[in-house]
């Protein structure tokens, strides 16, 4: 099935890309979006629609033009130099379907590395960071017409250390809250956390994974919050890196959460109006941007079941730069049982 794009001008940016398709100037990222800075712009894939070609920004159309033939086909090059903002639509015919496939495939590597579900309860194993470090390496080799700089690396290997390495990861078993005799429980609930929020490797992606619980007892009433660490997730986080609990009823209050073995937890004053039940929210100061994503818990639900399914067929994917599983995706499907 062929496919289709625009081709518009916008603020002196130039932008090639399928009807719908999410592009940097859209303004925040959904979380199944795939970002890619390549020579003289940025590619942007939507993993879940699953566009066969990418939506590009384009800043430098004379540096572009040094790979958009290659990804979009001869036709899209020449409409790129010669449009003065028309809007009409060029089918793409990738000069070299290979490549455009394997700068999929780095957009992709990257997006694991932000995005990837780790979760002990959604039985997800964590991807190996070496084996994504060393994958993109390589397929930042492989796409070195498109790819500007190797920035993809560096910004994983930032991450990482920030956080720890395998070597450092501990799974000791967390203590679980526990109610005081004659103490009583108003309310509890359990719900997801906006993966935005944190940085990679924090915290379980779990819809799951917090829990709160709002109890009365000896005259007090108290909210109690836990969230559930990533899988292999480093025990002795930054400072600066500590998620906190904005918990939320008529009023609200805001904790920062303390590690114990894999959970993160925290215990308050209820803020007003808390009998009934309260909604929290799990983020790091600092980190992504507060305010809802639409359809939020349904798209994380959707990045679940393809990752999912990706590590399932690991032994039998199609041998293709977009199919195939990532060298991670194998190692993480290996380990699955006990991980």
């Amino acid at each position: 099935m062929s496919t289709t794009v625009r081709i518009r001008n916008r603020d002196g940016l130039w932008i090639i890309a399928p009807e719908g398709a999410p592009t940097v100037v859209d303004g925040t990222a959904g979380i199944d979006v795939l970002v890619l800075e390549v020579a003289g712009g940025h590619l942007t894939w939507s993993l879940l629609t699953g566009h066969a070609a990418p939506a590009a920004v384009i800043d430098d159309r004379s540096l572009a033009q040094e790979w958009v033939w290659a990804i979009y086909g001869q036709e899209v090059s020449l409409a790129l130099d010669e449009s003065n903002g028309d809007t009409r639509e060029y089918t793409v015919e990738p000069a070299l379907p290979d490549l455009a496939a394997r700068i999929w495939r780095l957009g992709y590597a990257r997006w694991a590395a932000r995005w990837w579900p780790a979760s002990t309860l959604d039985g997800i194993a964590p991807l190996d960071e070496h084996l994504l470090e060393d994958e993109i390496a390589a397929l930042n080799e492989e796409c070195e017409l498109i790819v500007d700089g190797a920035d993809a690396l560096e910004e994983i290997r930032s991450s990482t250390e920030t956080l720890g390495r395998a070597e450092d990861y501990a799974l000791a078993a967390g203590p679980v809250a526990t109610v005081a005799p004659g103490a009583l429980v108003l309310a509890r609930g359990t719900a997801g956390w906006d993966w935005r929020r944190c940085p990679p490797g924090l915290l379980d992606a779990s819809e799951r994974a917090v829990s709160w619980e709002v109890v009365r007892d000896a005259g007090t009433t108290i909210v109690r919050v836990s969230a559930v660490a990533a899988p292999l997730s480093v025990v002795d986080v930054p400072a600066h890196l500590h998620p906190r609990a904005r918990i939320q009823a008529a009023g609200a209050v805001d904790v920062p959460l303390i590690r114990e073995g894999e959970l993160w937890h925290a215990e308050t004053a209820a803020p007003a109006g808390s009998e009934s039940g309260v909604a929290v929210a799990i983020y790091v100061p600092g980190v992504g941007v507060d305010e809802p994503e639409p359809d939020a818990v349904s798209r994380r639900a959707q990045i679940r079941a393809l990752v999912t399914a990706r590590l399932r067929r690991t032994a039998d994917a199609p041998d293709n730069p977009v199919e195939s599983p990532l060298l991670a995706e194998i190692a993480a499907a290996a380990s699955d049982s006990d991980f």
